[in-house]
């Protein structure tokens, strides 16, 4: 008995710019795709800081098939006072 697997998609939204992968992933469960997402995200978090400006936000989310989002990480920088 074969396990199906689910395809997904990496979404990555910064300001105005906002582009989706065209080459989806399959992954065995929602487990593994989020996984995969907080490993990704983790590689490319400190490059996106040391850019990141002040009072801007930063977001990937994996979507699902039918490129609904399944899981969002967002990174905020505020400027506060």
């Amino acid at each position: 008995m074969g396990s199906t697997m689910s395809l997904y998609f990496f979404r990555i939204s910064s300001g105005r710019y906002s582009g989706a992968s065209e080459q989806g992933a399959e992954y065995e469960s929602r487990e593994a795709a989020w996984a995969e997402m907080t490993k990704v995200c983790g590689n490319l978090l400190g490059g996106i800081s040391r850019s990141l400006k002040q009072n801007a936000e930063w977001h990937m989310e994996m979507l699902d098939e039918a490129k609904k989002p399944v899981f969002r990480v967002r990174l905020v920088a505020e400027t506060l006072g």
